[in-house]
């Protein structure tokens, strides 16, 4: 029996444990059923107190209330900690909530003043930081939502602060408008005055859309990091076509250095010509690839071709058209072959060699250089027009970037000369021949020299013709006597004048003073000064040529030793001078050397800009360096 009772027992707990299951059941739906309307009735309680709270500037409360079950969550910026407190103890007094969670700041000053906006395409907008105090919370969202497009999502995390800079909601409406034009992660930020953008434009029109419109920020406000990448694409391409004088660019360049790269190169290329730039910004150049390089190498074989189109798509760089001369051709393959940057496939080369049309030659003077590029019939012309540059221009280094092509107009030559005897009276300048027309245009030292420009043309081959652009240079402004004085005395206080042996040539040493001085001259038009040229020291005898010092005599060409007449004995009046004539003394030489030195220094000063009333030779010197002194 013992063992029947022990069953008894546990069934009747088992039973009351089952009746409890429908009791709790019965509970939790109660109170599924009743919890909606505690948090809606804790809710409502709240907002009467968080009425209260609306500030006059702005027409809204600061404070917020949102229900959480039996609890009642505070949150926003109280203007002080007494009203803080007021609004605590009022919600604390409630009947309804079991605890009041506060989240309740104050309003203080942001320095600096910051917001942010991330944009997550279809799911909205978040902000953050800090939105000013005298502006409402949903005032601010109605702009930002309003300049994305109405009903955008938005989740609000600022808080208010003071210290904002004015106008804040057009610059949050601004930078708000833009987002929708970058893919989700693309993020706005105002710090103080300054916006700042980044993310990655969505298609090629967003990317032209945003740069437009950030060139214009709102007024009162400037740009300040503005990262944004261009879209990415799958048929990437890049094309550098001539167009007669000019130069068309199309296709994709992935930065705005690589597009400013390109345009620099176009430029060079046409020699100033028109240049047309159709590039886009996009991404999708492999990473292998440097744009720079890929930009540098297609210029080369661009600089092949009078016209056509050096292309790059689908990996490889291909060229086609008209090359500038038969070599061309040759070179190009040569490139494609041999000096493809790291990731670029050889295309195709598909040139032909045509007359050139039209012959061009060009001579440019820079204050740095000389260059002469275009086409010249043979070595032999371009020997004799180096040398023409060489014995003209004393300053600047003659670079020569000529070619070799036949069909060059009867007369040539001539007309180069003509153009280097122009170009050697401007302080910059061109002299261009384009078939049988010489063309100058630059910028002459002195008045003079521009107004005399067009009677060179007198010497040009007959059914040549010519045309001058020439203006004076602007004068400097002309300084007190003794500014003067000073000018020189520092022009020359380190320059050291020394001629070579023997030698009347200018030393490259000697320009950077002497154009000093025509500087100072230009400046001071009563300026006069002596220049004297130096003697060789006695004894001293020029080195000979190296190639010639360094010459062997062969066996074979040795000559016999002569015989020599016996000496004469020679009496003192054999040592006389013939009747009529006087001995030259030792140092007249000298002297014509001394004199030949100091012409050429003011045959340059007078290249370099000085007034020929401005500067004349002075005495001569001894051995020593050149100097120049003030004239009276």
């Amino acid at each position: 029996m013992p063992q029947f009772e022990t069953s008894a027992r546990a069934l009747r707990r088992a039973g009351w444990l089952a009746g409890l299951l429908p009791l709790a059941g019965i509970w939790v739906a109660l109170a599924s059923w009743t919890a909606p309307g505690i948090a809606d009735r804790i809710a409502k309680e709240g907002e009467g107190v968080a009425a209260t709270t609306t500030a006059a500037a702005n027409g809204e409360p600061w404070l917020r209330v949102t229900a959480q079950g039996r609890d009642l969550v505070a949150q926003g910026e109280a203007p002080d900690e007494t009203g803080r407190a007021v609004v605590l103890a009022r919600l604390s007094a409630l009947d309804g909530p079991r605890r009041i969670v506060s989240e309740v700041g104050l309003v203080e000053t942001a320095a600096p003043f910051r917001w942010a906006a991330t944009w997550a395409g279809g799911a909205g907008v978040t902000v953050e930081g800090s939105r000013p105090v005298e502006i409402g919370r949903r005032a601010l969202e109605v702009e930002v939502t309003g300049a994305i497009g109405t009903g955008t999502p938005l989740r609000d995390g600022t808080r208010a602060a003071r210290g904002a800079p004015p106008d804040f909601p057009s610059a949050a409406a601004f930078l708000a408008a833009r987002l929708p034009s970058l893919a989700p992660g693309g993020r706005a930020v105002i710090t103080d005055t300054v916006l700042s953008i980044s993310g990655e434009a969505v298609d090629l029109a967003a990317y032209d859309a945003l740069r437009t419109a950030l060139a214009r920020p709102p007024e009162g406000y400037s740009l300040g990091r503005v990262e944004i990448l261009p879209p990415r694409i799958g048929d990437y391409r890049f094309v550098l076509a001539r167009v007669g004088a000019g130069m068309t660019l199309t296709g994709y360049v992935p930065s705005e250095a690589a597009r400013q790269a390109a345009l620099s190169l176009a430029r060079m290329l046409t020699d100033g010509g028109p240049v047309e730039d159709r590039l886009q910004a996009a991404r999708g150049l492999p990473e292998t690839v440097d744009p720079l390089a890929l930009t540098a190498f297609m210029g080369k074989l661009a600089g092949l071709i009078q016209t056509g189109e050096v292309a790059y798509a689908g990996g490889a760089v291909s060229v086609h058209g008209d090359a500038i001369d038969p070599q061309a051709i040759p070179e190009a393959q040569a490139l494609l072959r041999d000096e493809r940057p790291p990731g670029v496939g050889a295309g195709t080369v598909s040139l032909a060699a045509k007359p050139l049309s039209p012959y061009r030659v060009s001579l440019r003077r820079s204050p740095e250089s000389v260059t002469v590029s275009g086409h010249l019939p043979d070595e032999e012309a371009r020997r004799r027009l180096l040398a023409i540059l060489r014995q003209r221009l004393y300053r600047e280094p003659v670079i020569d970037r000529t070619r070799l092509a036949e069909g060059a107009p009867p007369g040539l030559g001539t007309a180069l000369e003509a153009g280097a005897g122009l170009l050697s009276t401007l302080a910059t300048g061109e002299a261009t021949v384009k078939d049988r027309t010489l063309t100058v245009t630059g910028e002459s030292l002195y008045p003079e020299a521009a107004a005399r420009a067009p009677e060179r043309f007198s010497a040009l081959p007959a059914g040549w013709t010519g045309a001058a652009a020439v203006a004076p240079r602007e004068p400097e402004a002309r300084r007190d006597a003794e500014s003067c004085r000073e000018g020189v005395a520092a022009a020359t206080a380190t320059a050291d004048l020394r001629f070579p042996v023997g030698s009347t040539s200018l030393n490259p040493a000697f320009y950077p003073a002497l154009d000093a001085l025509a500087s100072v001259a230009r400046a001071c038009p009563d300026l006069r000064v002596a220049v004297s040229g130096p003697a060789d020291p006695p004894g001293a005898k020029p080195a000979p040529p190296p190639e010639e010092a360094a010459k062997p005599v062969k066996s074979s060409e040795k000559k016999p030793a002569e015989k020599k007449p016996p000496a004469k004995i020679a009496k003192a009046e054999d040592k006389k001078p013939p009747e009529g004539t006087e001995a030259k003394p030792a140092e007249d030489e000298a002297s014509g050397l001394a004199r030949q030195r100091a012409q050429a220094l003011v045959e340059y000063l007078l290249q370099a800009g000085m007034k020929p009333g401005q500067v004349a030779a002075g005495p001569d010197r001894g051995a020593g360096p050149a100097t120049v002194a003030l004239a009276p």
